[in-house]
C-alpha cells in the first residue's frame, strides 16, 4: 500500500495547548474531520502515492528525526481512511455512489438553507425584500435598457446583502423577460477541470429552476464528453452559483428560464505562461456554444465572483491597513473599469500583472462572462470591502456590475 492524501481542506486548531492540523473532506462524503498533530505534519507531506509503510516511516525520521511507530502509522492512516481523506479505491466507491445519488435526485437542492438564509420561502422573501427596500431608488432604477449580462457577489448575504440588492433589481426587468440564464460560478474545491458541469436542476425555497439539458449535452461534447461531468460532486455544495440563483429566483417569481449552470476551474495555469485563457481550446469551444446558443434566445449572463482576498486570513503575513484598502479599491476600480468595458483580456491581463497576488477568486467567471457577452458596455453598481477575519485585518472585496 502506496498512501496518497487527497486534496483536503486543512486547518490550524489548538486543543489543549498542543497545535493540530483538522483536516476536512471538500466532498463530504462524511462530515468527519481528522485531528493529526502539527508535528506530524511532515508525514501528510509525504502521503503523495510513492511510498509504502517502511518508506514512510523511514522518510519521517530521516527528516524530523523521530522515530514512527508501525502501530502509530497505520493508527494515522485508518483514521484518513475511515474519512475518506485518503486517495484508494474505497475513496473512489464513495464518490460513485455519491455521485449517482446526486444525478438520480429530482433537484439539487440548497445547501446553505437554515443556515447562510432562511429556508422558509416567506422569510426568505422578507430577507431579500429588506436589502432591496434599502437600496436608493435612484441607484435601483438607474438602468433602463435591456441587461444582458450581471456580475454578482457571492460572499454570504449577511456581509454581500446590499451589492447583491443593488445589482440584481437594477437587472429587474431583464430576469422577468429572460428564456435562459448563463451562470458561472467559481468552483471553490478545485481540481484540474477547467469547467465542470451537471445536467441536475437546481433548487431554491421557492422552487425548482430547471436546467438546459440539451446545451449542458452540447457543452460537454465541446469539451471531451464525459470528462466535464468528472468533478460533477462539486455542484452539490458549491455555493457560488447557489447564492446567485437566490436572487434570480427572487425576482423571476413563478417563471422559470432554462439554466446552464457552469462551475469555473482556476485560471493558475495562465499565470506563467505567454499563452493567455484566449489561446485556450476548450474556453473558445465553450464560448462559441454559449454564443450560438444565445442567439436564439432572451439570456442573461451571469458571473458569480467575488474579487481580492487579502489579509493573515488568507495567507498574507500583514494586515490590511488603510493604505492597503486604499491600493485595494484603486486596483478592483481598475479590474471593475475593464468589467464596464466587456474587456475580457483586458480584465485578465490587470490581474496577471499582479501576478494574482490578490487572490481574485472570480477571475474565471468573470472572463468568461465577458467573452461570451462580447461587445457590450456595463454599469458600476456596488463595491464593498467586507471583513474576513475578527480584527477586520483581512477583506474580500465584491462588487456588482450590470452590462447592456
Amino acid at each position: 500500500m502506496k498512501p496518497k492524501l487527497r486534496a483536503v481542506q486543512p486547518h490550524l486548531i489548538e486543543h489543549d495547548g498542543v497545535p493540530y492540523i483538522l483536516l476536512g473532506d471538500p466532498l463530504r462524503l462524511t462530515e468527519g474531520t481528522v485531528a493529526v498533530p502539527q508535528a506530524l505534519a511532515v508525514l501528510l507531506g509525504l502521503c503523495d502515492g510513492t511510498r509504502d509503510m517502511g518508506t514512510l516511516q523511514k522518510g519521517f525520521e530521516l527528516r524530523t528525526g523521530i522515530p514512527l511507530s508501525g502501530s502509530t502509522l497505520e493508527q494515522i492512516l485508518s483514521h484518513l481512511d475511515e474519512a475518506f481523506l485518503l486517495d484508494n479505491e474505497r475513496f473512489a466507491q464513495a464518490c460513485d455512489a455519491a455521485r449517482q445519488a446526486f444525478r438520480m435526485a429530482p433537484c439539487r437542492p440548497p445547501s446553505l438553507a437554515g443556515g447562510g438564509y432562511p429556508s422558509d420561502p416567506e422569510g426568505l422573501r422578507a430577507l431579500l425584500r429588506q436589502y432591496v427596500e434599502a437600496v436608493p431608488v435612484k441607484q435601483k432604477e438607474g438602468i433602463s435598457v435591456p441587461i444582458r449580462g450581471v456580475i454578482s457577489p457571492h460572499i454570504d448575504f449577511q456581509r454581500g446583502g446590499p451589492v447583491y440588492a443593488q445589482v440584481w433589481s437594477n437587472a429587474a426587468q431583464s430576469i422577468a423577460n429572460s428564456e435562459m440564464v448563463i451562470i458561472f460560478g467559481t468552483d471553490h474545491v478545485g481540481g484540474w477541470n477547467q469547467f465542470t458541469l451537471t445536467q441536475q436542476n437546481y433548487s431554491t425555497p421557492w422552487g425548482i429552476l430547471p436546467t438546459d439539458g440539451d446545451i449542458v449535452s452540447r457543452l460537454a461534447d465541446a469539451i471531451g464528453g464525459e470528462g466535464a461531468f468528472q468533478d460533477e460532486l462539486h455542484h452539490r455544495h458549491e455555493h457560488s452559483i447557489e447564492l446567485a440563483l437566490i436572487w434570480l429566483h427572487y425576482f423571476l417569481g413563478d417563471k422559470s428560464p432554462k439554466l446552464v449552470p457552469i462551475l469555473c476551474g482556476s485560471f493558475e495555469q495562465f499565470m506563467g505562461k505567454s499563452a493567455g485563457p484566449s489561446q485556450d481550446e476548450a474556453i473558445d469551444a465553450v464560448v462559441e456554444t454559449l454564443r450560438e446558443a444565445s442567439k436564439w434566445r432572451r439570456t442573461l449572463v451571469v458571473a458569480a465572483a467575488d474579487l481580492a482576498h487579502m489579509g493573515p486570513a488568507f495567507g498574507d503575513h500583514y494586515p490590511i491597513d488603510t493604505p492597503g484598502r486604499a491600493r485595494a479599491t484603486a486596483s478592483d476600480g481598475r479590474l471593475i473599469e475593464a468589467m464596464c468595458s466587456a474587456d475580457a483580456e483586458g480584465f485578465f491581463a490587470r490581474i496577471k500583472e499582479e501576478k494574482d497576488q490578490r487572490r481574485i477568486c472570480g477571475l474565471a467567471p468573470i472572463y468568461l462572462a465577458l467573452r461570451v457577452l462580447g461587445e457590450s458596455k456595463g454599469e458600476s453598481l456596488g463595491y464593498a470591502h467586507c471583513p474576513a477575519d475578527e480584527a477586520n485585518a483581512s477583506l474580500v472585496s465584491i462588487c456588482g456590475v450590470a452590462l447592456q
